[in-house]
């Protein structure tokens, strides 16, 4: 969009999470901890899944997509970020932000979209034993998966165009340690109504869908595990449902709170620490909360372990 006087940036400045030097280090080092971590337990989970023949079913099928997409997702975010961190000028290329506003928001889709996917493999498992091998064919489960990454990818594909036609003339100043929609929308010296309109839409699609499929499948897996006669199976199911209910209620809620809302009310440090949750913190809870607390990974892991041991 064309607009007199308007000062043409090539790339953007990031302001990051703080401006002190003392902070940014020890920052860093947490957040390399963090990074390294999510990184060797979604890559361990995908390879343990790939190696044990047990776990060659559907709901682990959909947890090592889940894995893929949550190493895909931080990386988006964490290798700039801590880049950043060791630099005094945070500069991104203004290719390179909307390239990294792309792919996280591609991703962003992908991880809500699987979450109910899971819900409603959850739900067919409990509620449909005797059905679950027909239902969840090999077929069907990599449709389901094929479906969650083309609606991503259009989806973020939209935002991006859209945010294309903005005009940046008074500041290239971004307060945020990465190339986010909401920022840039507050940034922006064009009319941003449009671009919010569409956000509000297809985000509030996408992540619309993915709760009711998540509160549907939960509200009927519920009411079977209360009819069920074993207080082992039930308080197992439990487990694996608060657990489950507790990463969609966290990843949920931050989202709702940073895109549920017009530019006007943007803050910006609470927004920082919401997006610290989503973007670092919860692709490194997942593995731990969906995979180390139930026992076939935890027998597949430790058959590992011992052939390892046992080979060296």
């Amino acid at each position: 969009m064309a607009v007199e006087n308007c000062t043409v940036f090539t790339d953007f400045m990031l302001l990051g999470l703080s401006d002190r030097q003392e902070v940014q280090q020890g920052l860093f080092v947490l957040f390399l901890l963090v990074y390294g971590l999510t990184v060797i337990a979604n890559l361990g989970m995908i390879l343990l899944i790939k190696m044990e023949p047990r776990l060659h079913t559907p709901m682990y099928y959909f947890l090592s997509n889940l894995s893929f997409c949550d190493v895909c997702y931080s990386s988006t975010v964490s290798p700039k970020m801590l880049a950043d961190f060791l630099s005094e000028q945070k500069r991104i290329s203004y290719s390179l932000c909307t390239i990294q506003m792309y792919s996280f928001g591609a991703f962003g889709d992908v991880e809500c979209l699987m979450l109910a996917v899971m819900a409603y493999d959850r739900y067919v498992a409990i509620c449909n034993p005797l059905l679950y091998t027909m239902v969840m064919s090999r077929r069907v489960c990599t449709q389901l998966v094929a479906i969650a990454y083309i609606v991503g990818l259009v989806d973020s594909a939209i935002h991006t165009c859209c945010t294309l036609r903005l005009s940046f003339c008074n500041s290239n100043i971004i307060n945020h340690f990465f190339c986010d929609l909401p920022p840039l929308l507050a940034l922006s010296t064009s009319d941003t109504s449009i671009n919010e309109i569409v956000m509000f839409t297809f985000i509030g699609c996408v992540v619309g869908s993915s709760t009711v499929t998540v509160l549907l499948s939960y509200s009927y897996v519920m009411t079977t595990i209360l009819r069920m006669k074993s207080a082992e199976g039930r308080q197992k199911a439990f487990s694996t449902c608060a657990s489950h209910l507790m990463a969609v209620a966290i990843f949920h809620g931050t989202l709702l709170f940073m895109y549920f809302r017009p530019s006007s009310s943007y803050s910006m440090d609470t927004d920082k620490m919401a997006s610290v949750f989503y973007t670092v913190v919860i692709p490194m809870l997942n593995p731990l909360i969906y995979s180390l607390r139930n026992k076939d990974v935890k027998g597949a892991l430790k058959k590992a372990i011992d052939t390892n041991v046992c080979s060296g």
